[in-house]
């Protein structure tokens, strides 16, 4: 097989199941703490567990967070304190969406903990109620309705 198989997926390469994805935030050390306690109060978080960093310097009073898991609905995000660049990327644009039925009490929440509401509510194509926010760290968030599932009617 060669690399450009390899890099397009070919079925010769050894399949991989993925059993979930989980982005990872970056927040300016030592913020990550306030972060998660920030998610927390917008978005209803629930922490599932932390790993902080196991010697703290003398001048550091809060540890830094290595990574704390918190889990958002059915999925799960990672937050940890940014200690170097050596994560720091760019990209074209990155906003995580949550969806949930009552997008007007999500986005007055979050905006209550410190989010920045982005424009008015607005209807989204096929997508019912959208609102935007940016969180405290710069995180773009974008809350929603449930997608609604198209069913093929026969005439």
């Amino acid at each position: 097989m060669t690399q450009e198989d390899a890099q397009n997926g070919s079925a010769a390469a050894k399949t991989v199941t993925f059993s979930a994805v989980k982005p990872q935030l970056f927040v300016e050390a030592p913020k990550a703490n306030d972060a998660v306690l920030f998610y927390k109060a917008a978005f209803g978080a629930e922490e599932v567990s932390r790993a902080v960093h196991p010697k703290r310097k003398a001048e550091q009073e809060i540890p830094l967070v290595l990574v704390a898991e918190l889990k958002l609905g059915s999925s799960s995000i990672l937050v940890s304190d940014l200690v170097d660049d050596s994560v720091k990327t760019v990209g074209s644009g990155f906003a995580m969406c949550l969806e949930t039925e009552d997008v007007k009490a999500a986005v007055a929440k979050a905006v209550s903990a410190g989010a920045v509401s982005e424009g008015e509510l607005a209807e989204g194509e096929g997508e019912g109620l959208v609102g935007k926010l940016k969180d405290p760290y710069g995180f773009v968030w974008t809350v929603c309705s449930p997608t609604k599932k198209s069913v093929d009617v026969e005439a």
